[in-house]
This record gives structure tokens, sequence and C-alpha cells, in this order.
């Protein structure tokens, strides 16, 4: 027979081989793990469109932190579930030196100063109408509309970030998309003596329906209307590049795309074009779908999961969040062994 054609199979005859000259490597320092802090006491509440995420009140929350620093994960990124009856129009809870999301960021970095805290930073988990902003209302042809007030809304997320910092977060992650966030929120840390605090910016973040479980989680559905005039349009794709480089030139460190998997063709340009490290995040939905197949029974979560990880890396990320972080991790334990 022939010999001219290519011998492809040979860099795939053994395991040790193929490790040799394997592309993408997986890493547990590539993972970011969410965790959901809530208010009350003893609680540690399975969150039902998301098996094996939970809401943890702070005096639990250590059990969560301790499992997440024993695998070797070096970051989390903090959201809070305030009280239904604490939320407000202006979403105060996110700004207050007592809010939840400042009182877990104290907790962990007292107890585990060398992990990395995240401090989401939105209002909407906040806001009794659940919009990432200042809502007005008015009325046009005899029906009621609302908007959200960009310029005003930047005062207040620039206050929460902030709050943030002092309480003792590494990194701020804002992921409002109001137009000169990222602007608004550095010059704020900075005029607070936080310079060296960065800023991990929601740079691409689109009007998705993946982020329903998330609803759920943080208890954040919008309670009227939708997200669609400031998260972007899922079609569009040469917008994320012109949403990236304003937040690049406002002075991000980090930029991020969101969701993950629908998406990786952005995270691709993204990467093209800037060399700030990338965050994918690997979304409440995208998680979802996983758990309930692999609970079926119609999938190999494990062969899954580890595929997706690895397009992500493939398509640019240098870091992903997701709610599998815990799960990679230990796999990639077990591969070491």
């Amino acid at each position: 027979m022939s010999q001219s054609f290519a011998r492809h199979r040979r860099l795939r005859k053994t395991p040790a081989i193929r490790g040799m000259v394997r592309e993408t490597q997986l890493h547990k320092n590539d993972f970011i793990q969410p965790v959901f802090v809530t208010y009350g006491t003893d609680v540690k509440l399975e969150i039902s469109s998301m098996p094996g995420v939970f809401n943890f009140s702070l005096d639990r929350l250590g059990e969560e932190i301790d499992e997440i620093v024993s695998l070797g994960i070096p970051s989390v990124m903090v959201f809070g579930v305030p009280e239904t009856e604490a939320k407000d129009s202006l979403g105060t809870g996110a700004y207050s030196d007592q809010g939840i999301v400042q009182q877990a960021i104290r907790m962990i970095k007292e107890n585990y100063p060398e992990l990395v805290v995240i401090a989401d930073t939105c209002l909407c988990e906040f806001t009794d109408h659940g919009h990432c902003g200042v809502v007005h209302t008015h009325e046009h042809d005899g029906h009621i509309h609302a908007d959200v007030d960009n310029d005003e809304s930047l005062v207040l997320l620039a206050q929460t970030a902030v709050s943030q910092a002092q309480a003792g977060a590494d990194i701020i992650a804002p992921s409002n998309m109001m137009d000169g966030f990222v602007q608004v929120i550095r010059e704020a840390l900075d005029e607070a003596g936080f310079e060296d605090v960065p800023i991990m910016s929601y740079a691409v973040k689109y009007a998705s329906a993946f982020y329903g479980p998330f609803r759920e989680a943080a208890q954040s559905a919008p309670q009227f209307g939708d997200r669609k005039s400031y998260q972007m349009d899922p079609a569009n794709v040469r917008e994320a590049l012109r949403e990236a480089e304003s937040d690049v030139q406002q002075g991000a460190d980090m930029l991020m795309v969101k969701p993950a998997l629908a998406y990786m063709d952005v995270l691709r340009v993204v990467r093209d074009n800037f060399d700030l490290p990338l965050v994918a995040y690997n979304v409440s939905g995208e998680y979802a779908m996983v758990k309930a197949a692999a609970q079926q029974g119609w999938i190999n979560e494990r062969g899954i999961v580890t595929e997706m990880m690895l397009g992500l890396k493939r398509a640019g990320a240098d870091m992903i969040i997701t709610y599998f972080s815990k799960d990679v991790v230990r796999w990639l334990r077990e591969e070491w062994v």
C-alpha cells in the first residue's frame, strides 16, 4: 500500500503519547468557584435548578470555603442574597458596610487570607425591581414605561465597588453593563486608596436565556420588563469588540465573556484582539442542562464537562468561572495520582 499519506494516528497510539502532545491543559488555577451567601442562620439550601449548588448563611459558609481551599481552587466569586424586605429601589444593601456580600468578604479574608476573593459588583440582587440600576418610570401613550438611568446607576455602582474593596475584596467584578462603568469604578477605587485592586470587567455580557437558574439562586429576576436595553443582543459579535475596547480604554485589568458555551466565537474574537487576561463565565443554565441530562443517565457528565472546559480554553479563556470547579479539580487530581 502506498505510504504517501500522513500517519496522524502515530501520535495517538498510547495515553502517554497523547498526554505529551496535548495542546490544551486544564489546571486548578484556571477555575473560579461562585458562592452564594444568604441571610439567616444554619442555612444550607440547595438550589433546585442547580443540583450540588447551595445558598449558605454566613455561619455555614466556612463549610463551602473549606472544601474549595482543600481542593486548591485559588479563587471564589461572591454573590449575596439579601432578605426580600431589605430590598429597595436603590439597592442600598449592595453598598452597605453591613451588606451580606461585605460581611461574607470580611469573613472569608479573615479566615482564608490567601484565597482570592472576587466581588460581583451589581445592584440587581438588592433592588426591589430586580434591575441593575436606578429605574425611572414614565407614562407614554397610556402605558407605563421604565428606564434604567445609566449615569445615576454609575454613582451607586462606584459606591458598591468601594465598599467591597474596603471589606477586603481582592478583585472587583462589575456585571451591570452600564456605559462607562469601568471608568467610574476605577476612579472611585483610586480616590479611595485602592489603586492596586484590579477590575475584572463583565465586558461582554449578553441578554441570555441561560441565566434562569442563577436568578432563582440570587433571587434577582426583573420584576418587570427585561435587561435587553443594557445587556447585549445575542446576535452581535462586532458590538462585543466595541464593548471590550471601551473597557480596556477605561482601565479594565481583565475581560469577561458571559455566557460561555454559545459564545465561544466571541471568546476567540476577544482573545485575538486584546491581550488582557480573558475570563469565560460558564453560567447557571449551562450547568443545569448538563446536570439534568446526567441525572437521567443520558450523558457521561465527567466527559461532557471536561470537553466543555477544554473548549473554553481552546477558544481563548485564561480563567473559567464555573459551578463545576470543584468537580473538575477532583477529576484532575485523579488523573495526577
